[in-house]
């Protein structure tokens, strides 16, 4: 059985951000389509006017390369996308449109071959187009299954638009980082059309193709208009000097950075970390606090056997060093409007942006009651539990439990037994994807309807290991 504590019988810390890749919860999905090794200036651009853009039709699949030349041209194996954790995401109440109907009866049909659908399609773009080779990571293995799923599910959104465009915006404004110009996006359609083709080939027609070519040229202007607005109103990326390297434990950092120039952002959200020692790839880690008057930045960051970002920001970052920024973004902030309670559960790292709610809502002055469950594997992995007890003694309305069990799955159960009812709480969740399931799990059961429970997406953790 897990062991609970009221705040004050553990005199100890705790910390965090999130889960894989010592981040918040999230890994980068769908990004790092075209992350050259150089990047504009924040602020310049690099890219035709916007203006003048217009949709771009992909053209059809060209026999550039044949299939033996493309197999060969892949050699890691990869992981099978999934789709799954987009279930929360709200669903038209309309019929499917025609083109819904063949997308979807395509994605049906490589559910079962999506490892070798992706392998192929990032085997057909690096042969027809070997200029965009070097954009890319130099391992491939984590990357590959992002850019797929992120177009299966804009694709398997295509008549919900709220939820499509949403998407799209957030990603075509990620994406800004990495370099990405309206050109490449013909390239990257031709190839995934191509990838398809190959293998859905007793569902693949005319028909088909073209209600993909559609639904391809519609997802890529959203994602080129958002990152045209949104130069105007943000560089692509930040520099950030870290200015702090605090070894909580062997293998968590809080790491704070001093961005060089102004870096708005709301408590709860997280951004995406590059190091110079791996270059292109980027990881996610939720923001330590609110929004601070001195402008710095923190991030706990937990290192993992397989975290080549965590590891290096753990153990190899020092102050004086310099790191790049993404923009933030996460939509588990707190709503101001209301009173509402909070019920927050942070498992390891994941405390980070619950601190951050914690302090956003003292900020704010409301008198809401504020209940943190914080989950650790020992004593010793509440880095952060000082903090958060001294909190709890500035704020009457806050109470904090510090919960120690070798299964995080288990600190949801501490919710069912202590406290409540939670019912009318608005509840927000950071920690490890097992724990996050669990937590929604419990929480709807103990009558918190879906949509108050607030946590970014569960599978995104996963490929940020």
């Amino acid at each position: 059985m897990f062991e609970a504590r009221h705040t004050m019988d553990v005199p100890t810390a705790m910390s965090g951000d999130g889960t894989s890749e010592g981040g918040n919860g999230t890994s980068e999905i769908g990004s790092g389509w075209f992350a050259p090794p150089r990047e504009p200036a924040p602020g310049t651009n690099a890219e035709a006017d916007p203006a003048n853009r217009q949709a771009t039709p992909v053209p059809s699949p060209r026999p550039t390369a044949s299939p033996r030349e493309a197999e060969r041209a892949v050699e890691a194996p990869v992981h099978k996308p999934s789709l799954s954790h987009y279930a929360h995401l709200p669903q038209s109440d309309q019929p499917p449109s025609p083109d819904a109907v063949l997308i979807r009866r395509t994605m049906a049909g490589i559910a079962d071959v999506a490892d070798q659908v992706t392998s192929y399609f990032y085997a057909l773009l690096f042969v027809r187009h070997p200029y965009l080779r070097p954009l890319f990571p130099a391992a491939m293995d984590a990357q590959r299954d992002r850019l797929l799923k992120a177009l299966l599910t804009a694709a398997e959104h295509i008549d919900n638009t709220p939820v499509l465009v949403a998407y799209l915006q957030n990603l075509g404004r990620g994406h800004r980082k990495y370099g990405t110009r309206p050109e490449h996006y013909p390239a990257v359609g031709e190839c995934l059309i191509g990838a398809l083709s190959k293998y859905t080939p007793g569902v693949w027609d005319a028909e088909t193709e073209a209600a993909w070519v559609r639904t391809y040229t519609k997802i890529s202007q959203v994602m080129i208009d958002a990152a045209a607005a949104d130069e105007l109103r943000a560089p692509a990326w930040w520099f950030a000097e870290i200015v702090s390297h605090d070894l909580r434990t062997r293998d968590v950092a809080v790491v704070t950075v001093r961005p060089d120039q102004p870096y708005p952002f709301v408590a709860g959200q997280y951004t995406s970390v590059e190091t110079p020692w791996w270059p292109r790839i980027w990881r996610h880690y939720s923001f330590a606090s609110a929004p601070r008057s001195d402008g710095l930045l923190s991030f706990h960051v937990k290192a993992l056997p397989a975290g080549w970002v965590s590891g290096a920001l753990v153990h190899r970052a020092r102050p004086g060093d310099i790191i790049r920024l993404g923009p933030p973004t996460g939509s588990m902030t707190v709503d101001h409007t209301t009173d509402s309670g909070l019920l927050c559960l942070g498992g390891g790292t994941g405390i980070a942006p619950i601190k951050a709610l914690v302090e956003d809502v003292a900020e704010h002055g409301a008198q809401r009651s504020v209940d943190v469950f914080y989950g650790a594997r020992t004593d010793h992995d509440l880095y952060e539990l000082d903090t958060m007890l001294r909190l709890q003694q500035s704020h009457p309305w806050l109470s904090v439990r510090a919960i120690v069990d070798r299964q995080p799955h288990r600190l949801p159960d501490a919710v069912r037994e202590y406290g409540g009812p939670w019912h009318e709480y608005d509840a927000y969740l950071s920690g490890p994807p097992g724990m996050i399931r669990s937590a929604v799990d419990t929480l709807r059961s103990i009558g918190i309807p879906s949509e108050r429970i607030r946590h970014d997406a569960v599978e995104e953790l996963v490929l940020a290991q």
